[in-house]
Parts: C-alpha cells; structure tokens; sequence
C-alpha cells in the first residue's frame, strides 16, 4: 500500500509517511534524541545512504545552543524519540532556531510495530502478498487463491492476516512457518487457535536446541517432498537444514509454471540464515552447505522468485517495498551462493558469525509453547532488528 507524501512543513510524520519516505530515497536526516545506549541498539534505518544523527535530548535541555549547532541546517529533519514527548520538545526547538523539524508520531515504538502489506504478484491464479514489518527486517507472506489463503512465516500481530484474508473474501487454510524462528514471536500458533487452519512446522524444529524439551502447543508435521494446494497453486516442501534442522522452504507454482520460493531463514536476498542460533554452529554449517549448494539447485531455475523472510537494509527490495527477486539475480548479489568448496564455505561462516543475542533463546521457548509472555514481554524479547543473516 502506498502512502501519501507529507509536505515538509508538516510538523509531524506517522511511521507509514516516514516508510513511504524511506522507501522513495526521499531526502531526509533523522536525528535521535534519545540516550546513547537504546540508540546503539535500535533505530530508524532506510537504505543505506539514509543520515542518522543521535544527540539525547538533555543536550537540548543544558546547552540549546550548541546542541542545535550540530544539527544540519539545511536538510529536512525528523527527531525520533521513545514515545514522542522528547522529539517534540526538540523539534520545536529547531523550529524556532530556523531549522525545518518535524517528530515522530508515537515515537519509535509506533515505527517498530509499523506493518507494510503489498502484492508481490496479482494474476489469473490469485496474489502473492508480502507482509512486512520494515523496522525489524522481518517479511511474511500470504498466497490467496480462489477463496483459499496460506500465510507463510506469519508475525506476532495477526491481525494484519486476518485482515487481509477477510478483504479478499477468502478463508485461512493452511498456515506454514519454515522453521520455529528465534528473532520474532510466530503468530502461527495464534492464527491456528482463531481460524481452525493448520498450523504446519517440522517436527525437528518442535524440539528447543539448547532445551532439548519438545514443542507444548498442537502442530502438523512436515514432511520432505509433501505438496499442499491452495486454490489453483500447489505448494511443495523441500526440507532445508543448516539454519535449523528443521527449516524448509516451500515452493509454490502457480498454472503457468510461474514458481515462488518462500525460503524462510535458509537463503536471503544478499545473504543466508547463520546456522548457529541452535548452539551448534559447528555441527550445522556443512549441514547448511549441502542445502544451499546441492539441495537448492535440484528444485527451482533462474526465474524461480525468491521470497526470503528478513531482509537488513531496505537497498534489498525492488525499490517498491517488495524484497523478491528472480533466483538468476540472487545468483548474481549474493555472497552465499560464491562458488566454494565445503571447508571454505565453513571457514567463511564460522569466521563471519554476529553476536548472539541471548533473547534469541527465550524466543525459541516461547514459539514451540514452553513459555507464554504477556504483551509487554512479547515486545521486549522481539525489542530490535533482527540480526539472522550470516553478515549484517
């Protein structure tokens, strides 16, 4: 969905207007007025060319005038705070000092539970839609076919699905998450219990890899080559291990032969899942490496659309919001796909692995049942970017 550009005299932007801004390379220099400790662990990012200043608002509070000389005069400013109060105290400062400011509607927590729903393809067999939620990377979809719909790797807030369904006059019918996730909380089982569909997840994934307990909330079990139809597509499971044991990717044909593969964590647009999120990252990588460099291959050719579900800066998608790409242009940009030899491929990962964020763990617990936050648990496990991808 596109949203209407705000005018740059306007003294305030919803997150949906600030997305829209992102996403159209629009000038903007966003300046971050909270502390330095939550603004070095999350906020606002765009493409990678998008300005970002941190200057805590106190600054503004003990020496005004200095804290607005190292603001840029010339550029359209949006000041982010936590919930708003902060950025628009600032802001008005910077008004009144000449500078064009405008601030966040809710602060940043309004932007980090900003969701984005756009078709990825609406043809004669039904739609492909994408559901983003940009201010974490994290991207789901839905096929919506003939009054049938499947959500693949769906977020914690579903009623953006239901939504969506309910829109297009059509019943949820399968729900698939390619793996138990360890950066997000799945709205799988959720959308299970409110429509009656199926909530469908590996069995190897239904057991917590640190843990070692299994899964407490009802699930279908995958299994490898099973093929599911949803209106006039069929939806194949190849099982994809590496990331986790039990990832798989699902691909989807429509009539014409046009095939879609939903990939989860296992390969992204410019990178792949890391595969030590399971406290195995040695046992799993030459695990990842036959999925990626021998599984992969057998199933789709160069036309086949790439639909991964994290993306790490938003230079990823088409320039319209949209993170998918034909399988022969992935080939081309991503690093993961470099031809290597399987020591080399291992030597790359474990040399290149992120930081573990120990939520990661709590997450898994939460996603196969073990543990059941409230709301405001739920967002601070979820509190951040996600950080799946070998290299951010």
């Amino acid at each position: 969905m596109t949203t209407t550009n705000v005018p740059t005299t306007a003294t305030t932007r919803t997150a949906a207007e600030l997305y829209a801004a992102l996403i159209q390379s629009q000038p903007l220099f966003i300046l971050d007025v909270r502390n330095e400790e939550d603004f070095a662990r999350w906020r606002v990012e765009g493409r990678a060319a998008l300005e970002t200043l941190n200057i805590p608002y106190f600054e503004f509070i003990e020496d005004e005038a200095a804290a607005v000389a190292r603001v840029p005069r010339d550029r359209d400013i949006l000041v982010v705070c936590a919930k708003e109060g902060s950025s628009e105290y600032v802001a008005d400062i910077l008004r009144n000092h000449g500078l064009n400011a405008a601030h966040l509607e809710g602060g940043i927590v309004t932007w980090g539970n900003l969701y984005d729903v756009r078709d990825i393809a609406d043809n004669a067999a039904g739609r492909i839609v994408q559901i983003a939620r940009p201010a974490r990377g994290d991207v789901s979809f839905m096929i919506i076919s003939d009054g049938q719909a499947a959500i693949i790797d769906p977020l914690r807030h579903t009623n953006y699905y239901l939504e969506t369904a309910r829109q297009a006059g059509a019943s949820v019918t399968h729900i698939f998450d390619t793996h138990v996730h360890a950066d997000h909380i799945s709205g799988g089982p959720a959308l299970a219990q409110a429509t009656g569909a199926p909530y469908y997840v590996h069995a190897y994934d239904a057991i917590h890899p640190i843990d070692m307990l299994p899964a407490q909330m009802p699930y279908e079990h995958l299994q490898d080559g099973q093929t599911f139809t949803v209106g006039q597509y069929s939806v194949k499971v190849i099982w994809f291990p590496g990331h986790t044991l039990g990832q798989v990717n699902y691909l989807a044909t429509a009539p014409d032969g046009q095939s879609y593969l939903f990939t989860g964590d296992g390969i992204f647009l410019k990178s792949f899942g890391r595969p030590d999120l399971g406290g195995k990252g040695e046992t799993w990588t030459p695990i990842l490496y036959e999925s990626i460099y021998e599984r992969l291959p057998q199933h789709i050719d160069d036309s086949t659309v790439i639909l991964p579900s994290h993306f790490s800066l938003l230079d990823e998608d088409d320039g319209q919001g949209r993170f998918a790409a034909p399988y022969g242009q992935v080939r081309r940009q991503n690093d993961a796909l470099v031809p290597r030899s399987k020591e080399e491929f291992t030597a790359y990962v474990l040399g290149n692995l992120p930081v573990f964020p120990p939520q990661y763990v709590e997450i898994k617990r939460v996603n196969i049942g073990l543990v059941h936050p409230t709301e405001e648990q739920a967002g601070e496990l979820e509190l951040g970017r996600n950080i799946c991808a070998l290299s951010q």
